[in-house]
Formats: structure tokens, sequence, C-alpha cells
């Protein structure tokens, strides 16, 4: 199960960059779809990029699958292991407040929007909208998977 997800995590970084590289598990269409139609609670619509601190892939655990969030520029990505689609959207500053918002084409609405509570070189908090509450992601570095995987927070 890790190398599947050593996998997914490395396609996932690969394609947040826009290079393309005939990655057949996204969908070039609801990536755009996704980006353009995340909502704001701010009302403002503005976001700007994200935070040097939260670029990157950023891993956890929740009811025991394995949870992948990618943020790359203004783009982020999540991965839930047993789930066939991946959820793609945005990550930026709203309103001083480092945001994240995602679409999953599969109509999955526990992680819609979150805000980062805290993030650093190791470790990041972010509370989600819908039935998912606080989780707590350890950074990968250079696709691996941290030798540590955190666990769901009580909420």
């Amino acid at each position: 199960m890790a190398a599947g997800l050593v996998t997914a995590l490395a396609a996932l970084t690969a394609c947040s960059g826009g290079g393309g590289g005939g990655d057949k598990t996204s969908s070039p269409t609801s990536s755009a779809a996704a980006a353009s139609t995340s909502p704001s609670p701010s009302g403002s619509g503005a976001v700007t990029g994200a935070s040097d601190k939260l670029q990157g892939s950023w891993i956890t655990t929740s009811g025991g699958k394995i949870v992948a969030l990618v943020v790359t520029g203004k783009k982020a990505g999540l991965f839930v292991t047993g789930r066939k689609a991946w959820c793609q959207g945005t990550a930026g500053k709203e309103t001083g407040t480092q945001m994240i918002h995602l679409t999953c084409p599969d109509g999955n609405k526990d992680r819609v929007s979150g805000r980062v509570d805290s993030v650093d070189g190791k470790g990041m908090t972010v509370s989600w909208s819908g039935g998912t509450g606080k989780e707590t992601y350890t950074k990968a570095e250079g696709g691996k998977l941290p030798s540590v995987l955190p666990t769901k927070q009580g909420r």
C-alpha cells in the first residue's frame, strides 16, 4: 500500500507543476473547472499564491486511510487511499489567511474548504469545513513517506 501511495504522490506532484507528461490519473478539464469554480468563503474571490511554507507534499491518516495533499503555486490536489477520484482546487491567501479550496469529481464534501491554522517546514494543521474537522499533516520530502504518519486529531 505504501508503494501505491508513493506512486500516487509522485503523480500528483508531477502533474501539479502544469507540465502534463501523460499522467492518466488526472483530468485536464476537471482540473481547470475545479480551479475556476472554487468558492471563496470571504466572498471576494481574490486568492493570491500560497506561501512558500505551504508548498509541497503533505501526508496524514484519517479513518484508516492515507490522505496526500499537494500544493504547487496556487494549485492544490488531494488523494485519499480507497477512493477512485482525487480532488483538485486552489490554495492561497485570502484576507490574510492561507486557505485551501477543493472540488471532488465524486461529489465528496469532506474537505471542501480548509483554513491553514499553522504550517512550518515539517508539519501543517488544517481546519476543514465539512465532516473532516482538523487534520495535522507531515511534510513528505523527495517523494518519500515520512517515517511517522500523523493521525486525525479530535475536533
